[in-house]
């Protein structure tokens, strides 16, 4: 869901370095992943995630859309852009599947220098195409903007932070509330071309009576040449508004 992107991009970006990200470039990519818990609910839900991206970088500058297919298996959750968000009704558990939401996400990275990291604005627009529904979507916009924070500790320690905000819309059946995104994590160079990361991830409850969600995440990539490889990553849910665990894995080419 939220986090296979950005492992990916966490690896590819503190490895990359700044010459090889001068050089204008486009990377395609796709990322299955299968989450399962009750996500703050009293019921089981399932979902599975396959969002394919296409990035395009010009030196300091990043563009990128995220297209997803979407299954969910639950009775009655609420999804939005690819996770629980709260719960809509009742009834016998069935699975529904489609068109997940788009995201649009721009970024610009300001070069760190000395002892400052490297910072990262962004922002990025969910676009409500996934099926209200059908509980895939809200049929209603999100808008984030926010900051990320990175830097290199010797030459193979990539330390990385985010937070952001998150201006969630909100269908007329619902209360949903704005919120604030936030992730840490480091990512270790074990060999050339390998990279495994440990991150934290959260963000608050978008619907009042539901619990934030919390979750550690572990990654492992695998660089082919810089910008194509693979990546394999598991999520353990720390909180009752997460998932029990997920697993997912994804390869990326970078043209």
């Amino acid at each position: 869901m939220r986090h296979a992107y950005l492992i990916t991009a966490v690896a590819a970006l503190l490895a990359g370095g700044a010459a090889q990200a001068a050089q204008p470039h486009a990377t395609v990519g796709v990322q299955p992943s299968y989450f399962e818990g009750s996500f703050g609910t009293t019921s089981n839900i399932q979902i599975w995630y396959v969002p394919t991206y296409i990035k395009y970088r010009d030196g300091n500058a990043e563009l990128k859309l995220t297209v997803p297919y979407i299954a969910v298996k639950s009775s009655g959750a609420l999804v939005s852009g690819g996770t629980v968000v709260g719960k809509t009704g009742g009834g016998s558990s069935q699975t529904r599947s489609g068109l997940g939401d788009l995201w649009l996400e721009g970024k610009y990275t300001l070069r760190g220098d000395g002892r400052m990291p490297d910072l990262t604005p962004y922002a990025k627009i969910k676009f409500a195409t996934a099926s209200s529904s059908k509980g895939l979507g809200t049929g209603e916009n999100d808008y984030e903007f926010g900051m990320g924070a990175g830097t290199t500790i010797g030459t193979s320690l990539f330390p990385f932070a985010r937070v952001g905000y998150r201006i969630v819309g909100s269908p007329p059946n619902l209360n949903l509330r704005n919120v604030i995104t936030y992730e840490a994590g480091g990512s270790l160079r074990v060999a050339r071309g390998q990279f495994f990361t440990v991150m934290y991830s959260g963000y608050q409850s978008e619907q009042t009576g539901f619990a934030a969600t919390s979750d550690a995440i572990v990654a492992w990539n695998y660089d082919l040449r810089p910008g194509t490889g693979f990546q394999v990553f598991g999520d353990l849910g720390l909180s009752n508004g997460s998932p029990d665990y997920g697993v997912g894995l994804g390869a990326q080419i970078r043209f």
